[in-house]
Parts: C-alpha cells; sequence; structure tokens
C-alpha cells in the first residue's frame, strides 16, 4: 500500500517538473537555427529539447538494428549469439522435459514409454550420463537386455559414471548366473568404489561360493572400515571365514598353517562349535589335551553340540567307559538340563551298561521334548534293562516318526543341512546356519508313519505272556504308535 503511494507520488512530480519545464521553455526567447542543404530551420528552445531527444532515440534504435543484424549474421555463421542462446535454451528445456517424462514412466512401470522418453531426451541434450542410464534401467524394465547392456558400456566411457555402467553389467551377469565374469565386474566395482553396501556384499557373496577365504576377509574388513557392519557380527563372520580358510589350508595338507587358522577361528568365537572342533583337534594333535578339554568346555557353556562331545571324547580315546563318565563330568555339569546333555549322559551310561542311570539321565524328556535320538536311546535302556521286544520296537516306532532334533538349518531359507558350512548350499547367504530343531515335514511324518508296521511288526500275534509284562504306561505308547500307523 506504502509503496503504490509512493509511486503515485513520484508519477505526478515527474508530470508536474516536465511541465514546469516546458512552461520555461516557451517562456524563453530565441531559439536554434539549422541550416542544411541550404534549408534554414528554426526551432524554438521547446522544439530543440524534443529534437534532441527524438535524435537520442533515432541513434538508440540504429544501434539495435545494426546489433541485430550483426547477431543475425554471426548465429548464420554458426558463433554463439543470444539467438543461438535462445534456441539452446527450448531445446535443453524440452530435453528435460523428456527426461522428467521419461522418469516418471519408469517409476511407474512403463519401460517402452520410459526408453521412447529417454530418445527423445537425447536428441535434445547433450547429456549422455543421464539418458543412457534412463535407457539402460527402461530397457530392463522392458526386457531388452541387449539395449541395457549396450546403454551401460557407454557408462563405461566417462569416469563420473563408469561405476554406474560396471554395476549393471554386473547386476546383469549376476542374473544370468555367469558368477565368474560377475566377481571380477565386482572387484573393479569394489576398487572404484569400496563404501558402496551393496558392492561389499555382492563381492562377499561371490568370493564365499567361490571359497576366496581371504579375500571375503579382506572384503569384510572393509565393510568394517566403512561402518556397514557392526563390530561383533564382523568379528563372528571373520571367524567363520578363518575357519573356512583352515579348512581348505588342511585339504591342501598343510597341517601347521590349517591348525593355526583353526585357533585363531576359535579365538575370534569361542562359540563357533566347527571352530572349537577343530581347534580342540589341532591341540589334541600338537600333544596339549588341555587346552583342547578348555576350548570344548568353553564352546558347550555356549551351546552343547555332538560333535563338541565326540572331540572331547578324542582326547583321551582308550579310556574305559567309567573313567570317560567320571571325565566328561566336566561337560555334564555345565547346561545340565539342555537336551543334549541329557542324551550324552544317558549315552555315556549305556556304554558303561548302567541302564537305570541312563534311564536317570534322560528325565522326562522323552515326554517333553522328544524326538528319534532320544527315543532311540531309550529303546538301547529298555533293551538294556530286559524288557521285551514288543517295548523295544515300540519305542523305535515313536523313534521313526518323531522330529529328527536339531539339526544346521538355514535362519534365511530354512535349508537343512547335514553338516555345518560357512554359505547356505540352497541360498548362498553367509554365516546364516544355526543349530536348531528344523519344522518337521509332513510329507516326511506321512513316509515315516508308512514303515512303522515293518519296524513295529504284528503286535497282536505276540503271546499273551509276552502282553502282560508291559505296563501300562507302556501300553499307552504302544496305542499311540498303533494309532500313527492306523492314520
Amino acid at each position: 500500500m506504502l509503496w503504490s503511494l509512493i509511486k503515485i507520488f513520484l508519477f505526478f512530480a515527474l508530470i508536474a517538473g516536465a511541465s514546469f519545464g516546458a512552461l520555461e521553455l516557451l517562456a524563453l526567447e530565441g531559439g536554434i537555427r539549422i541550416a542544411i542543404a541550404g534549408q534554414e530551420y528554426s526551432l524554438t528552445p521547446l522544439q530543440a529539447v524534443i529534437a534532441l531527444v527524438l535524435l537520442v532515440i533515432a541513434v538508440w534504435i540504429f544501434l539495435k538494428l545494426m546489433g541485430l543484424l550483426l547477431a543475425t549474421f554471426r548465429f548464420l555463421n554458426g558463433d554463439e549469439t543470444a539467438i543461438s542462446r535462445y534456441f539452446d535454451r527450448n531445446r535443453e528445456r524440452k530435453g528435460f522435459q523428456a527426461l522428467a517424462d521419461g522418469m516418471l514412466a519408469l517409476a511407474s512401470g512403463e519401460g517402452r514409454l520410459a526408453m521412447a522418453k529417454a530418445a527423445r531426451a537425447n536428441k535434445y541434450l547433450d547429456r549422455p550420463d543421464l539418458t543412457d542410464l534412463l535407457t539402460a534401467q527402461a530397457a530392463e524394465m522392458a526386457g531388452d537386455k541387449g539395449k541395457a547392456e549396450e546403454a551401460y558400456k557407454r557408462l563405461l566411457t566417462e569416469d563420473r559414471t563408469r561405476f554406474v555402467g560396471v554395476r549393471g553389467i554386473m547386476k546383469q551377469r549376476l542374473a544370468a548366473g555367469d558368477t565368474d565374469k560377475a566377481l571380477a565386474l565386482a572387484k573393479t566395482a569394489f576398487a572404484l568404489k569400496p563404501a558402496h553396501e551393496e558392492t561389499q556384499d555382492v563381492l562377499l557373496k561371490l568370493q564365499a561360493q567361490g571359497a576366496d577365504w581371504k579375500g571375503a576377509r579382506e572384503t569384510l574388513k572393509a565393510k568394517l572400515k566403512h561402518g556397514s557392519l557392526p563390530r561383533d557380527v564382523h568379528k563372528r563372520r571373520d571367524a567363520v571365514l578363518a575357519l573356512s580358510e583352515a579348512k581348505g589350508v588342511l585339504s591342501e595338507d598343510s597341517g601347521i598353517d590349517g591348525q593355526e587358522r583353526a585357533i585363531e577361528a576359535n579365538k575370534l568365537s569361542p562359540d563357533l562349535i566347527p571352530a572349537a572342533v577343530m581347534a580342540a583337534k589341532s591341540y589334541i594333535q600338537q600333544g596339549k589335551p588341555r587346552y583342547a578339554a578348555r576350548v570344548i568346555s568353553k564352546a558347550w557353556a555356549a551351546r552343547p553340540h555332538p560333535d563338541l562331545a565326540g572331540a572331547f571324547a578324542e582326547i583321551v580315546p582308550d579310556e574305559t567307559p567309567d573313567k570317560r563318565i567320571k571325565r566328561f563330568r566336566a561337560l555334564t555339569k555345565t547346561n545340565p538340563n539342555d537336551p543334549e546333555t541329557k542324551m550324552l549322559l544317558a549315552e555315556l551310561n549305556i556304554a558303561a551298561e548302567n541302564f537305570p542311570d541312563a534311564r536317570r539321565a534322560l528325565g522326562d524328556l522323552v515326554e517333553t521334548q522328544a524326538d528319534a535320538r532320544a527315543l532311540t536311546i531309550m529303546a538301547a535302556v529298555e533293551r538294556g534293562e530286559g524288557a521285551s521286544d514288543t517295548v523295544v520296537k515300540g519305542w523305535l516306532a515313536r523313534a521313526l516318526s518323531a522330529p529328527r532334533g536339531p539339526q544346521w538349518v538355514c535362519d534365511n531359507c530354512q535349508h537343512i543341512h547335514a553338516e555345518w558350512t560357512p554359505t547356505c548350499d540352497n541360498c548362498g547367504a553367509l554365516d546364516t546356519l544355526s543349530w536348531k530343531r528344523p519344522p518337521q515335514s509332513e510329507v516326511q511324518a506321512l513316509s515315516s508313519a508308512a514303515m512303522l508296521p515293518l519296524i513295529v511288526g504284528a503286535i497282536e500275534d505276540k503271546p499273551e505272556e509276552a502282553i502282560a509284562e508291559i505296563d501300562d504306561a507302556e501300553i499307552v505308547d504302544m496305542n499311540a504308535a498303533d494309532g500313527q500307523v492306523n492314520s
């Protein structure tokens, strides 16, 4: 509002000043006489002022016309001028508009339309870093892998777009299953951008799949350095890779190096069961049974496992069953309520033919967490205590249809492995195997139930005396088994 009032005041002031000047010029006497080609022109002071203003305007217009003619000549000659800049801005506007339309088409899943917009943008813009990238992504979406690869290869020619081109071709090679070329491209991409997390993960996975454990450990170290991996996770996975490297060295008959790497893996992650087993065996070979026992005890405290018990038994292979039970107390006093500890104690007592203690060691495991191994141990206890064949077969029948117990299961895809491996055989993920109970397959349960008659036999054909020897609890177990067979 105030500015509007000021502008109105200035306008009236200018009008008033011009009017006052005109009146003063009219009041002046005399004038200007101009003679041109024999002609005389007399101008009053006011006319002289108006003529001077018109002359200035005419000169200004003349200069502008001359500038326009000169710019037109330079434009036609190919030089940069205001006219050329106008057309360039117009082309740039059209090009960026086509680029924006292509990006929108790409986001909406219209690959063919995005490719057309990218071609139009490339026509107007001199920005191959943008148009080639849009072309490559649009071609991938449209399923034209050849054109996408051509666009990615064009991106390799410039330093600022080389990483994008390498990454794009690498992903294409991965999709095609060409892991050798994908690995080489991943190494190149990693060299260009060591901090790129996706490239780190791809390179680490390919190195693990190719058993390049040394290279994988270097990549893992880079992930820690650039902050893409927590320190505790790095320590665990470095132990996994060190263990895998130790296995590779041992397979090449390089015992000392393998033992050192196994011990290194165990120090990095004492709860890693395969590392503890391998480290314990290396200590046994070096004649250091105390170190082996310490390694196994520490791992057993973290997670009881049959392989740990087997390695602990190798420390003194020729001992009597009674001495073994006494020596194994160093393990069994740790995690006494764990199912693995209970079954280990039962097996040790069975080996010593102490079947009542074996039954007490099992406790209520066959009722609360029954699996095939626990039920088989129970069948052995029954056999050792002189139970009839019918009772033993009843326990074996239950064992056949029961879950197998803990196994090495991939946390990522739930694939079951017969033994521990650093990477999943199914999905290729690194360090995803856990010792746990897998989900029981219905198909396996049905196939196991179909085999029950082969183990149980014709129970109805047993003599009455044998049936009378079975107590009530055993009859319940048999009925349950028979019910599974009938179902």
